[in-house]
């Protein structure tokens, strides 16, 4: 008779971290609390990014260097509190990155459970149903893809 003994694997939350990217739209807030529903069945924890890149159309408003990711970081948090507020129930880390969105999510599925993205974001074509950053993600990123598109049931309890 063979015996084999079984090892237990503790696990933490850091384990099962669910990283969702935020833009501001609707369906990066949809994305948002499904991350967080997700994050809650597997006891794990959720990074929200969010990123910013300099304009490369030519700006003459006397936009500071800063503004933008102050910009971004104060649409990172307001998206939090809309999409969750404090009724989250698991931990919700926030990130403003500089540097293209699909690249930056990307590098941050590295050892990620899960990405999770909306189908449309603020640019290209409205009537497309996958954006350019959800397509880029979903071929290169290092972990699952779960792709938000519209409104998600059950989650906003």
């Amino acid at each position: 008779m063979v015996s084999q003994e079984v090892e237990q694997v503790s696990t933490s939350p850091q384990d099962h971290r669910v990283v969702v990217g935020v833009d501001g739209s609707d369906t990066s807030k949809e994305a948002l609390k499904w991350a967080v529903a997700q994050a809650k069945i597997t006891g794990g924890v959720v990074e929200a990014i969010i990123t910013w890149e300099f304009p490369v159309t030519g700006w003459s408003t006397g936009v500071v260097d800063g503004q933008f990711e102050e910009w971004a970081k104060q649409t990172l948090d307001e998206s939090v509190e809309e999409a969750v507020g404090s009724r989250a129930g698991v931990e919700v880390s926030t990130s403003v990155q500089f540097g293209n969105a699909a690249s930056v999510l990307i590098e941050a599925s590295r050892g990620a459970e899960l990405l999770v993205v909306g189908s449309r974001g603020h640019g290209g074509f409205t009537g497309a149903l996958l954006g350019s950053v959800g397509q880029h993600c979903a071929s290169h990123a290092e972990c699952p893809v779960v792709i938000i598109r519209g409104k998600v049931p059950h989650t906003s309890e």
